[in-house]
């Protein structure tokens, strides 16, 4: 993904199970503003982007990736409604560049209508260095995937007498101009590029300008052209402080086009009032869903709006192939063998648009938890797309890396997935808050429509998901469960991961086998069964003798059951069980001639149940399996409420400090990530679940209730704070100090925190 705008057509998904795709059920002629990037859906696209001149480490750089290292002050978007209206501020050393947009579909505006970006420019003087120039310099660049020629509106560019820059054709949106206006002295320069290769686009500008400055002494474009461009690249140079808009016009052939007209609608004080207008619509309807007026400060109510449109801005649209992994499917193979899933697209949320700009299975259901109240088109179009990602088995890959942009931003050994791999089920999550949402009359009667019609549409994929679950992630004991994926021939991981569980090094059975027992996966199967047995209901399905899911919930949801298959009566906590000892450690050996850290096993692992306390152990409690009356609930909640254990005035600990491999390294390299530090995902969950109980007459309602209102307090505050300090939400905090850490901006799960606000939780 990429700081700046692009722009793309929508197609329907792969029918890859069976029926119509899913994702064609919803509406989707919109354009979708990603990471600044304006998207009509499709896989050849015309896109529109945006590049500055930025500083780093004392010299110039070119800014267009979304890059943790490149170390902006702050970026995201403030606001974004996720269809035709965002605001987005970007903080580079002292330069402050505001890229807004608007969509309009006016009179004459063909397929993917109308839109207007406007980019205003300013510096903090204070921070920034005069040395490094007393003008900005933008490079604002279309191109078309397609290969379809563009042409630059002349070969010298003057705003003063035209604003048309550029124009083209194509079968999907017909003619098109762009067009660019302001009242700044402004310098236009222009290179034309033809390349096959779109997620580099800033190479080619960078060695353009390096010939350039080369021969002539003048860091500016040539405004020269390859022949026949699908690339045009306008250097756009302008004094401290400027704005400009630029206007994409759609279909400028047909009899009503109208041209200058609608690019006067869409510039100027005309702009100017139509943001206006959107921006108080955006907070308007930010009130109305999550009424956080009553309920948080001013202060938290920006950062909620914050972590919504970062949320809805970072939507994108994938298009490519999986590559998928056969050697763990077939017997006695050597050597690993890869086949590609077939051409597929996905229109999702990403978690981070710097460090994970791709989508990631487990963490969809979390943002559909944010989107669904937002927009329930978006999100069962967004749904329904993962949806379509399943194959005949009933399997979806876990993490999506599709094209060539995707690609080039991860090690190609995770690029793999496995068809014997999972993944937890969280679309179950957001669609269980739907259906509750339909019952209780939350929807207008359009929407119910569509959604009864997409469940009964999903209904077959779904099923067919639930089921891959239950038979092929099922352990050796009747209703139990345990994670595919597990390295048991590993000497350099202290506790084997589980990356399929999502929670990656959190620990588990010492030596991994398949007598493991994983409690938090027993509870995810639980939700799916509940959901599916909810959908039943709803669409009046007859039960299948051989699928009766409200039978499978009443097995899951016995405690007789779980609790003798997980609770442990001295700690008064639910484990995991398997092959497993303690007594396991890093060790420095000499291996294949170089020092490395070896895992050393000091005792015989028996099978046993795993005694380590964090997120794990709470899932019966966050599934609400535990009845408001029983002793295992006061001891729930007397481990969670011990800072000895995992709480602290930020939130919750992913693992105890008791724990012995709190805070580990898992090998020499790989730092501890779900050994302490706060997820706020997982405390979301814990969150609804005290909300639930703190509800639910009973002897620990009132203990219930005072945790819920500290742990709120506590999560939000520290968020908020985060957020003023340094411009972020972040992937997770740390336990001690309660800073961000890890990737930013993460307004992925992390986006929840609007929900803590409003106090709204999935409902189970």
């Amino acid at each position: 993904m990429v700081y700046s705008t692009e722009v793309g057509v929508y197609i329907s998904g792969l029918d890859c199970l069976c029926g119509m795709p899913i994702s064609s059920t919803i509406d989707s002629h919109f354009f979708v503003f990603f990471a600044g990037c304006v998207y009509i859906r499709t896989p050849q696209s015309l896109m529109a982007g945006l590049m500055w001149i930025g500083v780093k480490d004392g010299s110039n750089h070119l800014r267009h990736v979304c890059r943790q290292e490149d170390a902006l002050s702050a970026y995201g978007w403030t606001k974004h409604n996720g269809r035709d209206y965002g605001h987005q501020v970007l903080v580079d050393h002292g330069m402050i560049l505001t890229t807004e947009f608007i969509k309009s579909k006016g009179e004459g505006s063909g397929y993917g209508w109308d839109w207007a970006v406007r980019i205003d420019v300013q510096i903090d003087k204070s921070k920034w260095n005069e040395d490094f120039g007393r003008d900005a310099q933008l490079f604002f660049y279309l191109a078309d995937e397609g290969g379809n020629v563009l042409d630059a509106g002349r070969e010298n560019l003057n705003i003063r007498e035209s604003s048309l820059l550029a124009s083209g054709s194509r079968t999907d949106i017909g003619n098109w101009q762009l067009h660019l206006k302001s009242t700044d002295d402004l310098k236009l320069h222009y290179s034309g590029f033809h390349t096959p290769h779109f997620h580099n686009l800033s190479d080619l500008v960078e060695e353009n300008l390096a010939s350039q400055t080369r021969k002539h002494g003048q860091m500016q474009l040539p405004d020269s052209s390859d022949d026949s461009p699908n690339v045009l690249v306008f250097q756009i140079i302008g004094g401290f402080p400027f704005t400009t808009d630029i206007v994409f016009i759609s279909a400028t052939n047909s009899e009503s086009s109208r041209v200058e007209k609608r690019v006067n609608s869409l510039t100027g004080d005309s702009l100017s009032n139509e943001l206006k207008y959107k921006e108080q619509a955006y907070d308007e309807k930010i009130e109305k869903i999550f009424n956080l007026a009553e309920k948080v400060d001013s202060e938290s109510i920006s950062v909620g709006k914050a972590a919504v449109g970062s949320l809805l801005g970072a939507i994108g649209y994938f298009y490519g192939q999986s590559k998928i992994d056969l050697s763990r499917t077939l017997i006695h193979s050597e050597h690993a063998a890869y086949i590609s899933y077939w051409p597929a697209e996905l229109y999702t949320a990403v978690p981070c648009r710097s460090t994970f700009p791709r989508g990631f299975l487990w963490d969809e259901g979390f943002h559909q938890l944010v989107i669904w109240r937002w927009d329930i088109q978006i999100s069962l179009d967004i749904i329904g797309h993962w949806l379509d990602l399943m194959n005949i088995d009933g399997w979806i890959p876990r993490e999506q890396i599709l094209g060539a942009e995707a690609l080039s931003r991860i090690p190609e050994e995770y690029v793999p997935q496995h068809p014997t791999n999972g993944n937890p089920p969280t679309l179950f999550l957001a669609l269980n808050g739907i259906i509750n949402g339909l019952k209780n009359n939350e929807f207008n009667v359009m929407d119910r429509s569509e959604i009864s019609l997409f469940l009964e549409r999903a209904f077959g994929r779904l099923d067919a998901w639930f089921q891959w679950y239950n038979e092929t992630q099922s352990g050796e004991q009747m209703s139990s469960y345990y994670w595919r994926g597990r390295d048991n021939m590993t000497t350099l991981q202290l506790n084997p991961q589980t990356l399929t569980s999502g929670l990656d090094d959190y620990p588990r059975a010492s030596h991994p086998s398949s007598d493991e027992r994983h409690l938090d996966l027993r509870c995810w199967v639980l939700l799916a069964a509940q959901c599916m047995h909810s959908i039943e209901e709803l669409l009046n399905k007859e039960t299948k003798p051989e699928k009766n899911y409200g039978s499978t919930v009443k097995l899951l949801s016995d405690l007789e059951i779980l609790n003798e298959m997980h609770f442990d009566d001295v700690h008064g906590a639910y484990f995991d069980f398997g092959n497993h000892t303690e007594k396991v450690q890093l060790k420095w050996k000499e291996l294949k001639a170089r020092r490395q850290l070896v895992r050393e096993v000091l005792e015989r692992p028996v099978l046993k149940l795993v005694p380590q306390i964090g997120y794990v152990n709470f899932f019966p409690f966050m599934g609400r399996i535990i009845p408001s009356g029983s002793w295992i609930l006061e001891k729930q909640l007397e481990l969670i409420s011990n800072r000895s254990l995992l709480w602290t005035d930020y939130g919750l600990r992913s693992l105890a400090k008791t724990s012995s491999l709190y805070m580990k390294y898992n090998t020499e390299h790989e730092a501890p990530y779900w050994r302490g530090t706060i997820w706020i995902n997982m405390n979301y969950r814990v969150l609804s679940a005290l909300h639930h109980y703190s509800e639910e007459s009973g002897p620990y309602q009132e203990k219930a209730k005072t945790m819920y209102k500290e742990l709120r307090s506590n999560l939000i505050r520290n968020m908020v704070h985060n957020y003023q300090q340094t411009g972020f939400l972040w992937e997770q905090y740390d336990q001690v100090n309660g800073k961000g850490k890890g990737a930013h901006p993460f307004t992925g799960w992390t986006s929840t925190v609007v929900l803590m606000m409003a106090e709204a939780y999935d409902i189970i």
